[in-house]
């Protein structure tokens, strides 16, 4: 079976996301999507929450701030502390039972973590949506996971709705979130989807004035 899923979603629980719950679902399943994991900056609390509160497939998940620059950890239900090495905050995933991704390796503007990137992470993030300059960032990104031989996967990087499922991953997998996490690690996924429009990513960096303004 395959599973369809943004591996990158934030929700209101980042300060820098206008995504409500309800929202996310919504789009989510009007993108075609079948599962979403919800990795806000550093906090679970909530991905515990929209995983408690829908029959939808959400994996739990958050954005660590190392001080290499940022990661993601998938399956993780506790606090990775903030301001960490980059090796230590994949050795903190793991031992919160959770996977370790290279969010944006190589983008702009996005605390990216590229040149600290070894064979202990789980998988590189070839394709995030909200990257700049996309094609160039997707390009050293691919070589960077062929370089530690890392499952490629793809995410939207969504701080807006509308932005969600841009970036997908097709992983071969049952819908399950352990069985999710087992085809990531083994590489039996594929990223998919390209960059923002031009026009979402002029919404997505209006988003601050509709948040508190």
């Amino acid at each position: 079976m395959q599973v369809k899923a943004d591996l990158h979603v934030h929700s209101t629980y980042s300060a820098d996301s206008v995504i409500t719950p309800k929202e996310l679902i919504s789009y989510a399943k009007k993108r075609g999507l079948t599962a979403v994991a919800v990795t806000d900056h550093n906090q679970v609390e909530g991905a515990r929450k929209i995983a408690k509160e829908t029959d939808f497939l959400i994996i739990s998940g958050t954005e660590v701030s190392s001080l290499g620059g940022h990661i993601v950890g998938l399956n993780v239900n506790e606090l990775i502390p903030r301001g960490l090495s980059a090796d230590e905050t994949v050795d903190r995933i793991h031992a919160a039972g959770g996977v370790a991704i290279a969010c944006h390796p190589y983008a702009l503007f996005k605390g990216s973590v590229g040149k600290h990137v070894t064979k202990e992470f789980d998988a590189v993030e070839t394709r995030n949506a909200s990257s700049y300059p996309f094609k160039s960032a997707a390009g050293k990104a691919e070589l960077l996971a062929e370089r530690f031989g890392l499952a490629r996967v793809a995410g939207t990087d969504a701080h807006i709705p509308q932005a969600i499922g841009s970036a997908y991953t097709l992983i071969e997998a049952e819908p399950d979130v352990e069985a999710i996490l087992k085809a990531i690690v083994a590489g039996h996924c594929q990223p998919m989807g390209g960059p923002l429009t031009l026009s979402l990513r002029v919404r997505n960096q209006l988003r601050f004035l509709k948040k508190y303004f």
